[in-house]
Formats: structure tokens, C-alpha cells, sequence
């Protein structure tokens, strides 16, 4: 049976969700599930002494209860230390929900990353999942070996990160029309 090619984001709708986030922990939650390329499964188990503020880098524990270190950007870095700082409660989840708070479940992550995205207005079904497509296909687009993608992004198989990581149409046309 033929795979279909992952949805990825435009640049444009990256920046139409990114300003769609209205509080801080919106903007933390987006801006670190798309600097790390994170299942939103392993965003929900994150605990504050699970991230490295020195480093940039969280532990995170994958499929098969598997750990590795993800690294977040500077805009990451900002917004979760807002974020955090700014919490009033003594829960070690890094995302809680807004009302008695509590470590935020997948289902409350996906709602929000919805909410974000119906404020943002862009005609398509967005799903957390397809921010960890645009990681992959980012990395891809701006030179990063399919080895080193597929070890940030925590797949067992190369042919799995392949599949993730879709070269944009113009580098696609670029490559063809340097090499052909």
C-alpha cells in the first residue's frame, strides 16, 4: 500500500499560527513543539527538571520509553521561561491547564494547538503532529543530513524520517535542475 507525503506548514502559516498565540503559555507550547520537532506525547510527560536552560535541551522519553535530548531555539527559550516563571502553582509539568492546575493531557494540547489555529484562519485542519513534519522538513530544507534528522527526531528506521522530511518544491526544482 503507497504512504502518502506528510502535510507540511508554509513558512506563511507558521508565522499566521505563531501570531494566532495569545498568551504566554500558547506561545510557549508552539514555539516548543516546533523548535524540537516533540511527539505531543512527550511534550504532555515534560517536567521543569527535565529541561537544561544552559543548553537549550530537554530530555524527553519517546516510543518504548526511549530518552534523548532535544534542543529548542532562543524564542522557545523566552517564551517557556515567561511561561513558567509567571505560574502560580507548584506542579512540576512544564504545560498545566489554566484551571486548577494540573499536567496538561494530549487531548487539552490538541485543543489548544486547534484554538490557535482556527484563531489564525488558515483554511486547513492543523494538527500538533504536523508542526513535528515542518521540524523535519525544515532541517531537511536548510541542509541537515537525513542521519542527523532522524536522530533529533527519535526514529528507529532512516525510511520513517524519509517520509517526515519533504524537500520544498523549489529546492526540489534546484536540485533537478543542477544535477539533470
Amino acid at each position: 500500500m503507497g504512504k502518502r507525503i506528510p502535510k507540511y506548514l508554509s513558512e506563511k502559516e507558521i508565522e499566521l499560527l505563531r501570531e494566532a498565540c495569545h498568551t504566554e503559555m500558547e506561545k510557549a507550547m508552539f514555539e516548543f513543539m516546533f523548535s524540537t520537532g516533540c511527539r505531543i506525547g512527550e511534550i504532555v510527560s515534560l517536567e521543569k527538571n527535565d529541561i537544561n536552560w544552559s543548553n537549550r535541551s530537554a530530555i524527553v522519553r519517546g516510543k518504548g520509553d526511549k530518552e534523548r535530548e532535544v534542543y529548542f531555539n532562543i524564542r522557545s527559550e523566552i517564551w517557556l521561561k515567561r511561561y513558567i516563571d509567571n505560574r502560580n502553582d507548584t506542579d512540576p509539568a512544564i504545560f498545566v491547564t489554566e484551571r486548577h492546575p494540573h499536567k496538561m493531557s494530549v487531548a487539552q494540547m490538541r485543543y489548544i494547538i486547534k484554538r490557535i489555529s482556527n484563531r489564525a484562519g488558515i483554511n486547513k485542519e492543523i494538527h500538533p503532529h504536523q508542526l513535528r513534519h515542518n521540524y523535519a522538513t525544515h532541517l531537511l530544507n536548510n541542509g541537515a543530513p537525513i542521519e542527523v534528522i532522524q536522530s533529533l527526531i527519535g526514529h528507529e528506521k532512516s525510511e520513517t524520517t524519509r517520509t517526515y522530511a519533504q524537500l520544498s518544491g523549489r529546492l526540489r526544482k534546484e536540485f533537478y535542475q543542477k544535477y539533470f
